[in-house]
């Protein structure tokens, strides 16, 4: 009893800890907040081994001192959101992209729901992420997957992380659904291609969502049934997109069509395909930063120096 009494004790202390620091366990260096900016929500979208551009993103936002309040994620975007919001510096993120195989998340299997699982990811996750849920997190974040049954769009912001990421990973036809809380799901992408409204509901004004430029397909036709079932979804996601993007007020795209899916060998080639993309939009986050700026008197830390450029981007909103 005495023992549990201090196990109590400690673990308040660290809590209390917590809650002033307000960095839980982890070590990203999060940029201080300026009252005067809008609070930014970045939306990362999916794309399997492409998706490591995302890292190239994060890396130059936090390289400019651009602070990003909130961050919602699909697929691979959930994956990499997850560890970043974990503490998972954009440096860290960009050594294991270096090393990180399909063999890493997935293995191979004989089901009547897909040809792969990605149970391995519960290992890899667990490797990985500096916390474990989405409470201990950073930088609040959302994770979408998609109910098989209903077809209703689920997001995840409280709970157990590996989870949440491994059900908004589990591609249709690919690999196996995962069932969480009584309910079969699958990838986010059919709900939320572009996680741009979970993103918005946070509470972010302006929201930057990373679309990769991308197909499936080649002039040279499919390769096997993997490429017919992943050119039909990307098919449907362009379609289905546009709502998506109508909630956002920046869409990065990064141009990865000359990448396979399972490219995870050119992951230096992606990351730099990522910091290029987002340092050409570097100019309008800022003039939404030299804006607000101007509006309210200062209180608290300074961002660098804003790039004046005559772009302005108006606020967007949701489609019904």
């Amino acid at each position: 009893m005495a023992i549990q009494g201090l196990r109590k004790i400690v673990e308040s202390v660290r809590g209390f800890g917590r809650g002033i620091t307000g960095r839980g366990f982890a070590t990203t260096s999060v940029p201080a907040v300026d009252a005067r900016v809008p609070s930014l929500g970045l939306a990362l979208g999916g794309g399997f081994a492409r998706g490591i551009v995302h890292v190239g993103v994060l890396k130059v936002l936090e390289q400019e001192n651009v602070p990003i309040r909130f961050i919602a994620g699909t697929s691979v975007g959930a994956l990499i959101g997850a560890a970043y919001c974990s503490g998972v510096s954009p440096a860290e993120l960009e050594e294991i992209a270096s090393k990180v195989r399909f063999r890493d998340l997935a293995r191979w299997t004989l089901s009547r729901y897909g040809f792969a699982t990605n149970f391995r990811m519960n290992g890899f996750l667990n490797r990985i992420l500096k916390v474990k849920t989405f409470e201990e997190l950073n930088v609040p974040l959302a994770i979408t997957a998609t109910d098989f049954v209903t077809g209703e769009g689920v997001v995840f912001r409280s709970g157990p992380l590996a989870e949440a990421v491994r059900a908004s990973c589990a591609y249709p036809g690919v690999f196996l659904p995962v069932t969480v809380n009584g309910r079969l799901l699958v990838d986010g992408m059919l709900a939320h291609s572009l996680p741009t409204q979970p993103v918005r509901e946070m509470g972010a004004d302006r929201v930057i969502a990373v679309n990769l430029k991308t197909s499936w397909g080649t002039a040279d036709g499919p390769r096997h049934i993997f490429d017919v079932i992943g050119q039909c979804f990307s098919i449907a996601q362009k379609m289905n997109c546009a709502s998506s993007r109508q909630c956002a007020d920046l869409v990065i795209e990064p141009d990865v069509t000359t990448y396979r899916y399972d490219d995870f060998e050119h992951s230096a080639d992606l990351v730099r395909i990522g910091e290029e993309a987002t340092r050409s939009a570097l100019p309008e986050i800022r003039k939404w930063i030299e804006q607000e700026e101007e509006k309210v008197p200062a209180v608290g830390p300074s961002l660098a120096p804003a790039v004046s450029t005559t772009v302005s981007v108006p606020l967007r909103r949701c489609l019904p």
